[in-house]
């Protein structure tokens, strides 16, 4: 079965391996909290070797509004319905957080030049739902579920929005919160029936930036949660205390009929691995530990901020950012029990290991990445939070953000920092802006779920 013959996707993530290479990028990039009152915008990044355009942005789609802070995407169909030949890879559900409007972004009638099919507006939605501060898109077979991070007033714990493939709003999709405290990410397994969602903070408390003090009462989270999947609603909560602090993005392994998962716990700065023993249990463990850094200007140690982790196709590798500290690494995770260090490389930080790279000032820290299904090109931009951004890395305002391209060795381990790739936002036509999240037209490795 080739991915020709019927719906979008991949027959399995070994067939996804074998994809053709990515030629362009679609790329997040914000003027919300710069300084620069023009709208936030989804840019095409050229990177097709071959192309005299490579490493450069050939196509940038402002939004409607100003103020959007756009952040994640996610397609409007993956590997999930694969065999529904009526289905199409063509849209990409672009949200804003602070104004709750999504994007829907046709990307596949002219994929260098993507065109705004549609606004769900955010008031809408907070009508409907009472919903608000949308963050991860899953699709689900024809239907799409993102989860939103606050109540229609900024506070926790929000819910989950369902669009129908038309992208209409069907209406929250979970049948009850039990007692989760907090939203962030998911991701679902369905041959276990099970969906895993993670904790950052209310809309009210992460927007206007971080404050230490708030974590200290209780105001982040510090739990994941183990849902039913065809029930909606949550069946195990794990309390990972001081190990599990702001625990963050959530990954499967891309095997379907895996049960093994992470999450990067971002201020302890720890890797969580959840899997199902013999007994038909969920069991945790931390697997990674990241120490705490000395600085002269800090009054306490600087903790990494595991900002994001992924799982390369083959599920052999874990790679994580700490985005203050500036490195990126790459674990071994064949044995998912004893994650193994294999790679490492700098970019920006705190720490000042490598304040310029391929030319550029690096301001901010390794912060989203997306990586080829081949698993050797590791895309890597710098901007977290706009807030957050601004307060610990302010120069920001002026430099903007950036991405790079590292090479990644799949069959050895190792990482280096490609030398020909990098993209500087600090001079974008509108003045510095900052970049998030990627996504290819083909999927990529954190978009994809095989049912």
């Amino acid at each position: 079965m080739t991915n020709h013959c019927c719906g979008p996707g991949y027959a399995s993530p070994a067939e996804a391996m074998t994809a053709p290479r990515e030629k362009l990028l679609y790329t997040i990039a914000i003027y919300t909290g710069t300084g620069i009152q023009k709208p936030d915008y989804l840019c095409t990044i050229d990177v097709d070797p071959e192309s005299p355009t490579y490493s450069q942005v050939i196509s940038r789609l402002q939004m409607p509004g100003i103020g959007d802070e756009l952040h994640h995407s996610g397609w409007n169909a993956c590997s999930s319905c694969h065999g529904d030949a009526s289905m199409e890879r063509k849209y990409l559900i672009v949200p804003g957080v602070r104004s709750s409007n999504l994007h829907i972004v046709d990307c596949g009638t002219d994929p260098r030049n993507p065109t705004l099919f549609k606004v769900i507006d955010g008031a809408e939605i907070k009508a409907r739902t009472n919903l608000s501060a949308p963050h991860t898109v899953h699709c689900l077979g024809s239907d799409i579920i993102v989860s939103m991070l606050g109540d229609a007033q900024g506070n926790a714990p929000g819910g989950y929005l369902q669009l129908s493939k038309e992208f209409e709003i069907v209406g929250r999709w979970e049948n009850s919160m039990g007692s989760i405290k907090f939203g962030y990410d998911f991701w679902y397994q369905p041959r276990h029936n099970v969906m895993v969602s993670s904790e950052w903070a209310a809309p009210n408390t992460f927007m206007p930036g971080f404050d230490l003090e708030e974590v200290g009462h209780l105001k982040y989270g510090r739990e994941i949660h183990f849902w039913d999947f065809e029930k909606k609603e949550p069946k195990h909560t794990f309390y990972l205390g001081e190990d599990g602090l702001i625990p963050l993005e959530v990954r499967f392994h891309h095997n379907p009929d895996s049960s093994h998962g992470f999450v990067g716990a971002a201020l302890s700065a720890n890797i969580i691995h959840w899997w199902k023993d013999a007994a038909g249990d969920w069991q945790w463990e931390k697997i990674i530990d990241v120490g705490n850094e000395p600085h002269p200007e800090w009054p306490i140690p600087i903790p990494g901020v595991i900002s994001v982790i992924l799982l390369s196709m083959d599920d052999r590798y874990l790679y994580l950012c700490n985005w203050l500290h500036g490195d990126i690494r790459q674990y071994d995770i064949s044995d998912p029990h004893n994650a193994k260090l294999t790679g490492q490389v700098w970019m920006g930080g705190l720490l000042g290991h490598a304040p310029e790279v391929n030319g550029v000032k690096v301001t901010g820290g390794p912060q989203m990445i997306q990586l080829s299904l081949d698993g050797k090109r590791l895309y890597v931009t710098t901007s977290l939070f706009s807030t957050w951004d601004n307060q610990f890395y302010p120069e920001i305002r002026t430099n903007g953000g950036c991405m790079l391209m590292v090479n990644c060795d799949t069959e050895n381990g190792g990482m280096e920092i490609d030398p020909l790739f990098v993209v500087d936002f600090g001079k974008e036509p509108n003045g510095p802006s900052r970049c998030h999240e990627t996504r290819y037209p083909g999927g990529d490795c954190t978009s994809d779920i095989w049912a």
